[in-house]
């Protein structure tokens, strides 16, 4: 028997994930991009789901690991006067999911995520912005990935 939360529904016995530090191996030069991270992908996986954030693996009945392995900020667009209209955040993060009673993880992929931004306006807060709103695609691809299995 399967039951349902706010659309996801989980396989009885599955109660809680653990969501260790994804670290950032991109050489991003943004300091707090795997705090970031984390941050976006508990609130997924917490408030979207009836899941427990377990404080360890030996706790957790599913596990959800990986790390950042490339981000980019390049011109997307060029203008007519070959000024750059905008600028593309692209970020992918190796991730696996797995439940703690199985051997062999759910899935274990790449996921990516981008977003385009203004870096005439305001760059620094543009490109922050702009790897927020990817972080975003990737937590959201992550935790359908995840639920799509229940």
């Amino acid at each position: 028997m399967k039951y349902s939360f706010t659309g996801a529904s989980i396989p009885p016995g599955v109660n809680s994930v653990y969501i260790p530090f994804f670290a950032d191996r991109s050489r991003s030069g943004l300091g707090d991009l795997s705090d970031r991270l984390n941050r976006i992908l508990i609130d997924r996986f917490i408030n979207q789901s009836k899941l427990q954030l377990a404080s360890s693996e030996e706790d957790a009945d599913a596990i959800l690991d990986g790390f950042i392995s490339t981000y980019s900020n390049r011109p997307f667009s060029i203008g007519g006067n070959e000024q750059t209209n905008q600028n593309q955040v692209q970020i992918s993060v190796n991730a696996s999911f797995i439940y703690t009673n199985n051997e062999d993880p759910e899935w274990d992929k790449s996921f990516s995520g981008s977003f385009t931004f203004d870096p005439t306006e305001d760059p620094i807060t543009g490109e922050q912005n702009a790897a927020d709103e990817a972080l975003e695609q990737i937590a959201n691809s992550m935790f359908n990935d995840a639920v799509s299995n229940w």
